[in-house]
C-alpha cells in the first residue's frame, strides 16, 4: 500500500503521510518512507479505515491507498486476517503473507487526492512554560498543556 501511494508522487518531492488507523499502517509508513511520527511528517487521523495518504508537503496533492474488501474474495487467508473473521491464533500467518505477495497491489484501491490546506500543519514553535519551566511545543507561549490542565494524564508523587 505504501509503495503504491508513494510512487504516484513526482520524484524528488518532499512528502508527508497520514495513516487512517493506529494499527499496522503507521509502522509500514515509517519503515518505507522518510515520514515518521517523530519528525512530524506522519500523522495519524483515526477514521478506523485501513487506508493511508502520501502527499506533497507544499501542494497537498498525493495519493490515497486503501484495502478494498471487494477484492478479497479469492484471498481467503487475507480476508480472514483483514476482517478479523477468526482469532489471530487460528490464522495461518504464512498463508496470509503468501496471498499478500501473490496479490501484489491488486488488493488495494488508489485515488488521487488533495489534502485540505488547513490540514497542512506547520511546525509549532518551542516555548518555556511559565509555570513549570519545561520546554514545550505550541502555537503560543504561556503554559504547557500539562500545567494548563489540558493533558493531565499523570500526577507527580511527592512521597517517591
Amino acid at each position: 500500500m505504501v509503495e503504491l501511494a508513494y510512487r504516484q508522487l513526482p520524484e524528488g518531492r518532499l512528502c508527508d503521510a497520514i495513516s487512517e488507523t493506529w494499527s499496522c499502517l503507521p509502522d509500514a509508513i515509517q519503515l518505507l518512507t522518510p515520514c515518521t511520527v517523530g519528525n512530524g511528517w506522519l500523522r495519524i487521523v483515526e477514521t478506523g479505515r485501513f487506508a493511508l495518504l502520501i502527499y506533497d508537503k507544499e501542494t497537498g496533492r498525493g495519493a490515497r491507498a486503501a484495502l478494498d474488501p471487494g477484492r478479497l474474495a479469492d484471498r481467503p487467508a487475507v480476508k480472514t486476517w483483514a476482517l478479523k473473521l477468526k482469532p489471530k491464533p487460528e490464522q495461518d500467518e504464512g498463508e496470509i503473507l503468501t496471498e499478500i505477495l501473490q496479490a501484489e497491489t491488486r488488493l488495494y484501491q488508489v485515488e488521487m487526492v488533495k489534502v485540505n490546506q488547513s490540514s497542512l500543519v506547520k511546525k509549532k514553535e518551542i516555548f518555556t512554560c511559565r509555570t513549570c519551566g519545561e520546554s514545550f511545543r505550541g502555537d503560543h507561549g504561556g503554559q504547557c498543556g500539562y500545567c494548563a490542565g489540558e493533558n493531565s494524564f499523570y500526577e507527580v508523587l511527592l512521597d517517591g
